[in-house]
């Protein structure tokens, strides 16, 4: 089995992917504390659920698994999910919006790695 340098898109995007799960995860721990609808199920689910679809589609790309591509799909869908809930309950909030965008981000970025066929 031959071993293949990640390109550089992969390597973005794996970026990408590790930035958003932290901050999805910093940004579930910050609703937690506004309370309310931010601390609901629903919204903390989503947001648990884009920080580990992130983490998992970094660890993928990173040994280059032929699942990669599938994976990375799963989490063009769930970052603009979490998008989506962070955008609707934001309200001025400044971590809130910076994660609906660094997830708009990683889902472009995904994106384009599952159409690349990783």
């Amino acid at each position: 089995m031959t071993h293949n340098a990640p390109s550089k898109d992969m390597l973005d995007c794996m970026k990408i992917c590790g930035e958003c799960a932290a901050l999805c995860s910093r940004c579930g721990f910050h609703c937690l504390h506004m309370g309310g609808e931010h601390a609901s199920p629903e919204h903390q689910g989503i947001m648990r659920d884009c920080a580990e679809i992130c983490g998992t589609a970094a660890c993928f790309m990173s040994r280059n698994s032929h699942h990669a591509a599938h994976i990375c799909k799963e989490c063009v869908e769930i970052c603009n999910e979490c998008a989506e809930a962070c955008e609707k309950l934001a309200e001025g909030d400044t971590i809130m919006k910076q994660c609906a965008e660094l997830c708009r981000a990683c889902a472009k970025s995904c994106e384009k790695m599952a159409g690349a066929a990783v």
